[in-house]
């Protein structure tokens, strides 16, 4: 593999639909070279035919995967930025309904996949002089909610993770800024209820939520100030949406 265009590389995990594919379009549109991450291989391909950028399989939760992935990334040159979007929720069990197998897969997913891959991939977005890392948490990185415990203590985990490693970055040529979106009408609803369509429905019904695309600008915008600038967080919610219990519906 070698690098196809002389435009800026940046990482997209969780590319294959929602925010993650949002986010390769708008920032193709700024001039970036997209690396699309994900497990559905078609997908990612279809979406680098339409970008103009590339498809990598990957698994954030198989550390295999990730090692794979960013030997296939080096291949293509130096990484200016990586966006952090592989994630999502399973369940809304109480703490005293705990499934452990949901707190697993939330946690190989949202932290350690997020720890596997920013690990892999920050000796390049180092060694670029002008590195972005964003990672897209949820505002269940900042509060809590009934029925949210395995979700918010991943969340939460890894925001931890994201604002330590601003901090480790301090004198590094690498911008660190995190996202927390709240309700936002993706897949994310689909997987949480398992395949349920009319659970998911419910939880967007009498509301305006925002889209992918919304989350995306926002990713495009923090991504696009000077180098000098580092947005650190920024939370954005649907105007029906005060805090993860709390909704305006009509």
């Amino acid at each position: 593999m070698t690098t196809p265009t002389e435009k800026p590389l940046v990482v997209v995990t969780g590319a294959s639909s929602g925010i993650g594919a949002a986010t390769a379009r708008a920032l193709a549109a700024d001039g970036w070279h997209p690396v699309l991450g994900a497990r559905r291989q078609d997908r990612i391909e279809a979406l680098a035919e339409e970008t103009g950028g590339t498809a990598v399989p990957l698994d954030v939760t198989d550390a295999d995967s990730v090692a794979t992935f960013a030997a296939r990334v080096g291949e293509l040159g130096t990484v200016r930025g990586l966006v952090n979007n592989a994630g999502g929720a399973k369940g809304t069990e109480k703490v005293i309904e705990g499934d452990e197998e949901h707190w697993r897969w939330m946690w190989e997913s949202n932290v350690l996949g997020t720890m596997r891959v920013t690990k892999a991939l920050l000796p390049s977005l180092i060694a670029s002089g002008d590195g972005h890392v964003v990672t897209i948490t949820s505002i269940a990185a900042l509060e809590v909610y009934d029925g949210g415990s395995g979700y918010t203590a991943a969340k939460h985990a890894e925001g931890a993770l994201h604002r330590t490693l601003r901090g480790e970055l301090l004198g590094e040529p690498v911008r660190v800024t995190e996202i927390a979106p709240g309700a936002v009408e993706t897949e994310f609803a689909l997987v949480r209820f398992d395949g349920d369509q009319e659970r998911a429905d419910k939880v967007y019904q009498g509301i305006t939520p925002l889209v992918a695309e919304d989350v995306a600008a926002t990713v495009a915008f923090a991504m696009s100030r000077p180098s000098h600038v580092n947005i650190d967080t920024i939370v954005l919610k649907p105007r029906d949406q005060a805090t993860g219990m709390r909704f305006h519906r009509t």
